[in-house]
């Protein structure tokens, strides 16, 4: 893909994409919900469709050709997912169904043997419930705190407070690195040196980041880091599992199983090596695959190029939803720096009634509260309405929106 200055990145991209020619109640597709799920390029596409068609087989200790062949794709997935993130070694990913499963398998692998009563876990009120409920489970079970830190004026996280409520009796820090709400783009690095120097363990939800920013896990110098394929141009029912190789090795299985056993006798078993030890069963095998080609494509675009181009569509966002009569946007400005998206409510109006007054113009976003119901109340909303962009949207597209938004404004406000 030669990228110039000439054309946007959007316009070099959106033929990549079958979806985005469709037509929704008449009119051309606008989707603006990419924080939910993205779009999926036609190489993904015809990873899923090339797997089932040429080489649909079962991985590992298969002897025959379509195994071998299928264990290369599957494993090769794993070593790019390894580079995105600049992990040490390839065994330092575990396939997981999505970053929710990744999080549980933390939370019960090395949560339920390690942290017992009176040990602080220091989440954010702004987690996504994925990286809420695990905790407060384990924290049921093992006597264990939740402490919470809280938004500073501008609706970020409060470095300061985190500073007051970090304690030698903090054993873990888990928090996401971008807001799916209020967009702000965490100090993943700074906190993480913090919780380091008492001595405590660091999970980043990495599931809005990795689709937008470059990551870098050793320079984060996190434990373990977590993100959904399908919130990165791959299919759903994939995500991973990042974790220090030392860390995943004094962990104990997840799951029982096939695939993740070296011996099995009639009262015990032994373990196979990482990241194996944690892959019970049958893998979803082509969706890895396509994951790997999603890496792929993303990568050969470049992580910076997207970012610089969101910035600029945020930018553009920002600038006409600000001219909506009776918009509240949640989070920092694009000047504070923040992700491709917007949480906003338009005063009385329902944000599900802008959703569906939307929807009739072709234009998808999301409305409710967005697995963040904690941080909904804690701003005094029920719900928000939230447009969010990936580097295939157009400014014209946000035009777009914006018009239909005035409108349903427009409209619900005389009813009101």
């Amino acid at each position: 893909m030669n990228i110039t200055t000439e054309k946007t990145l959007a316009d070099l991209v959106r033929a990549d994409f079958p979806i985005l020619q469709e037509k929704v109640n008449g009119k051309p597709l606008v989707y603006l919900d990419n924080a939910a799920t993205s779009q999926k390029p036609v190489a993904v596409l015809n990873a899923l469709r090339d797997y089932y068609e040429h080489y649909n087989s079962n991985v590992h200790r298969g002897a025959h050709t379509l195994s071998t062949k299928a264990t290369d794709a599957y494993e090769g997935a794993r070593e790019k997912i390894a580079k995105f993130i600049n992990a040490a070694s390839h065994q330092e990913i575990v396939y997981t169904r999505n970053a929710s499963e990744a999080i549980n398998l933390v939370a019960y692998a090395w949560g339920l043997n390690n942290l017992q009563t009176g040990d602080e876990i220091i989440l954010s009120v702004m987690e996504h419930h994925s990286n809420l409920v695990p905790w407060q489970l384990i924290a049921k079970t093992t006597g264990a705190v939740l402490k919470f830190v809280e938004l500073t004026e501008s609706e970020e996280f409060n470095l300061e407070q985190f500073k007051e409520l970090i304690s030698d009796q903090t054993k873990l820090v888990a928090l996401v690195y971008v807001s799916n709400t209020l967009g702000c783009i965490n100090p993943v690095k700074e906190i993480s040196a913090i919780a380091r120097s008492y001595g405590a363990k660091v999970l980043i939800d990495a599931c809005q980041a990795a689709p937008h920013l470059p990551l870098d896990v050793q320079n984060i110098d996190c434990d373990w880091l977590v993100a959904s394929g399908h919130k990165m141009c791959a299919p759903t029912g994939i995500g991973f599992l990042y974790g220090k190789l030392s860390l995943l090795r004094s962990m104990p299985p997840f799951m029982g199983g096939g695939e993740m056993i070296a011996d099995v006798f009639l009262d015990k078993s032994t373990y196979a090596d990482l990241p194996h030890k944690f892959e019970a069963g049958t893998p979803a095998i082509a969706e890895a695959i396509a994951l790997g080609v999603a890496v792929d494509y993303l990568s050969n675009i470049g992580m910076e190029k997207i970012h610089a181009y969101e910035e600029e569509l945020t930018a553009y966002l920002f600038a006409q939803l600000q001219q909506v009569p009776t918009i509240r946007i949640y989070g920092p400005t694009p000047s504070q720096g923040r992700a491709a998206l917007a949480a906003f409510t338009a005063g009385e109006v329902h944000p599900h009634d802008l959703s569906t007054i939307l929807d009739q113009a072709g234009i998808a976003i999301r409305a409710g509260h967005h697995c963040t119901q904690p941080l909904h109340r804690y701003l005094g909303a029920q719900s928000t309405a939230r447009t969010s962009l990936y580097f295939y949207n157009t400014r014209e597209e946000i035009d777009l929106f914006i018009a239909s938004l005035k409108e349903a404004v427009e409209f619900f406000g005389s009813i009101f």
